[in-house]
């Protein structure tokens, strides 16, 4: 085991130079006339994001993820080769702070959390300030490729918790939604005595037994079930793919940024809110200076293909096992639009379950659609930890 030392964010002028030229020599596919998002993206959408994304300001991205102090370190995890893991380390000025590590999935990274970093560091009431920890996911962002064989969700807890403990934090809360949801279930999990308490935008539990399960369901539980069905006929492929073969789709989104632009935009198209007056916006409430500083946070790491690979490690063929179940304290806020639910009833029957809310607004990339919610929300939850 390493400690971690201090890391800076950089991006060499020839890297901006070569993605505007591959973003500018781009092979457009035919598309059939009058069909909207059926087949997928949009040819005038992405174009449009492929404009911006090559007048995006790379420097200012920069910036933005050197504001708060970066560690890096190196984990040995079962006596294998080390397992490399970034984070973000800001910490509040107020002395009665608690510790919360954020993590996010996929195809998001630590850009999720940019805007929402401060207004955790600064509250208007002191005795609501938090440390903030942000960790890249290894093999995602900043934490660069992995090396091995097996980085799952377990693998992730062990280097995170490890990360944490490196940076003087003896105690700590933890917010996950995505793959984050996972990690922060495996951490509850295996590290219940340094873990106070989860907080989750997505729960995977095992299901009750069959006798069971329908006597646990309200009226509103079906109707998400059955909207969790069609998503699962019409929204998962890219699950299927990146869970068996995602070094063949690597080699595409690896080489053209238009490709990568167009499997991770995809994503916050269909799974952020977008009713009301947002309806026609093609990424819901996410501004579009984040989803182009995320984009090119893969794009300049070159980890689009090691961050697939978690879908590989944890679903794949016969890894795929009962999720590992938190014996802490957990919070679930499920907002509207969120792509995967859990029956409160079946939540209650696993986990020590403490908080639960619904919001009016938001997606799965709550931190970007709904900010100030999702602060609002992570304060009242954690109040209770004073």
């Amino acid at each position: 085991m390493t400690r971690t030392a201090p890391f800076e964010s950089k991006v060499a002028d020839e890297a901006i130079a070569d993605l505007r030229t591959r973003l500018g020599a781009t092979r457009w596919p035919d598309e059939l006339p009058g069909v909207g998002w059926d087949y997928g993206v949009p040819s005038r959408v992405l174009r449009d994001l492929c404009d911006a994304w090559a007048q995006h300001d790379i420097d200012a991205f920069v910036d933005r993820c050197n504001r708060w102090a970066q560690v890096r370190g190196r984990y040995s995890v079962d006596n294998g080769p080390g397992v490399q893991i970034h984070a973000i380390h800001a910490r509040s000025p107020h002395p009665q702070a608690r510790p919360l590590v954020l993590v996010h999935g996929w195809p998001g990274s630590v850009v999720e959390f940019f805007d929402v970093i401060e207004p955790l560091l600064n509250p208007p009431d002191p005795n609501d300030a938090f440390h903030v920890i942000v960790p890249s996911l290894p093999g995602y962002g900043l934490s660069g490729v992995t090396t091995r064989r097996g980085v799952d969700a377990a693998t992730i807890a062990t280097v995170v918790d490890a990360l944490v403990a490196d940076l003087g934090y003896e105690h700590y809360l933890v917010f996950g939604g995505d793959w984050g949801s996972v990690a922060g279930m495996a951490l509850g999990a295996l590290f219940p005595q340094r873990v106070r308490a989860l907080h989750l935008t997505m729960i995977n539990v095992p299901a009750p037994p069959k006798d069971e399960r329908e006597a646990l369901l309200t009226d509103s539980d079906r109707q998400l079930r059955t909207q969790a069905q069609q998503f699962g006929r019409t929204e998962t492929g890219y699950q299927a793919i990146q869970s068996t073969r995602p070094q063949t789709l690597a080699y595409g989104l690896t080489d053209s940024p238009a490709g990568l632009a167009a499997w991770i935009a995809e994503k916050f198209h269909a799974w952020t809110d977008r009713r009301g007056a947002l309806a026609d916006a093609p990424f819901g409430a996410v501004p579009l200076e984040r989803l182009l500083d995320n984009l090119s946070m893969y794009w300049f790491t070159g980890t689009i293909n090691s961050s697939m690979r978690l879908y590989y490690e944890v679903l794949g063929g016969a890894r795929l096992a009962q999720p590992l179940v938190a014996t802490v304290p957990v919070g679930h806020t499920r907002y509207p639009a969120e792509i995967y639910t859990t029956p409160r009833g079946w939540a209650e029957r696993a986990l020590h379950l403490e908080y639960w809310h619904e919001p009016e607004r938001g997606g799965h990339f709550p931190s970007l659609e709904v900010p100030d919610l999702f602060v609002h929300d992570l304060r009242n939850r954690y109040r209770a930890y004073r």
